[in-house]
């Protein structure tokens, strides 16, 4: 009953939560848009409309992020959603996280009465916010160095026509697919906004998280400096970039049997466990119960780690 009663708190606590957001309404929206829209790195890429409920939940969201605004880890994760082209501030994805979080314990709460279980649910859901926010990230950034050798080809070609460096920005900006169009679009805001140039480049480069680019930054810029002809070098980046591609394509090819043998050998043990308690739900018992048994689960659960990260260091090759 006290559980229960504990579950049923929780949900009276978000449910006043959020009618006092729907009711309260939002105050300084235009320099929160402005805000947002300066943070935000992906508004191109997310042109659907959004239900009305969904946009009462980011209400919601929006209301819990100015609670986190001066956290000092919102600093370093504002970079983050810029990297992973989430169209989040760092205070509101810490504060969606926290909901899902507090949601995942309550209902493991509610399905299991333990506070054990509820307790290691909620921190699945924090884990899996987490990955989910690293996996984008790498995601992102790869895709942006599969689009950056086809970007200097067309700049170079749109430079040998007669275009401008900044004019064959734009062209990339308007043409290409995202992330690639909107980091150019970013920058040549940024630029037309009085910004400086180099610092510009070097914002792109922090929120793309691209070796490529860096590269590709570096010969901008000493070009400026020194001169030259900018379409040429650009030529010799992209085929620089393109041979890597492929070749890290061809290394993953022959990796592939290594990286699938260490996430089959990391969750085959979990499997004959769950299977193993689903026949004889008392054989693994003593593994939780008996002090040796803990003993030894915790040195399996170690050596199953470090034997994963080695398969994975070893078949994790960089070019």
């Amino acid at each position: 009953m006290l559980m229960m009663a504990l579950a049923g708190g929780v949900l009276m606590f978000l449910l006043f939560l959020i009618v006092i957001t729907y009711f309260s309404g939002e105050k300084s929206e235009t320099a929160r848009k402005v805000r947002r829209y300066a943070a935000s790195s992906s508004a191109g890429e997310d042109k659907e409309k959004r239900a009305d409920y969904l946009e009462q939940f980011m209400k919601l969201i929006r209301y819990l992020g100015l609670r986190f605004q001066g956290a000092p880890q919102v600093k370093a994760l504002e970079i983050r959603m810029q990297q992973a082209g989430l169209p989040l501030l760092g205070a509101e994805f810490l504060a969606l996280a926290g909901v899902i979080v507090i949601a995942a314990g309550v209902f493991g709460l509610m399905l299991t009465l333990s506070v054990e279980y509820a307790l290691g649910l909620a921190l699945l859901a924090g884990l899996v916010c987490w990955l989910y926010l690293n996996i984008r990230i790498d995601r992102r950034r790869q895709a942006f160095s599969n689009q950056l050798g086809d970007v200097l080809i067309m700049m170079s070609n749109a430079m040998r026509s007669g275009f401008s460096f900044m004019q064959a920005m734009d062209l990339i900006a308007k043409e290409m697919k995202p992330p690639v169009s909107v980091e150019f679009m970013k920058t040549l805001a940024e630029i037309r906004l009085g910004g400086d140039t180099e610092t510009a480049f070097f914002n792109m480069g922090r929120r793309s998280q691209s070796s490529d680019l860096d590269m590709v930054i570096t010969a901008v810029l000493i070009q400026r400096q020194v001169g030259g002809n900018l379409a040429q070098i650009l030529d010799t980046i992209a085929v620089t970039i393109n041979e890597r591609i492929k070749m890290k394509r061809e290394i993953k090819t022959l990796t592939a049997q290594g990286r699938l043998s260490a996430w089959v050998l990391a969750a085959l043990p979990f499997a004959v466990a769950v299977f193993a308690s689903i026949i004889n739900p008392g054989y693994l018992q003593p593994f939780v119960e008996e002090p040796l048994g803990q003993v030894c689960l915790a040195g399996a659960l170690v050596s199953q780690a470090v034997g994963f990260l080695v398969i994975r260091r070893i078949v994790n090759i960089d070019v």
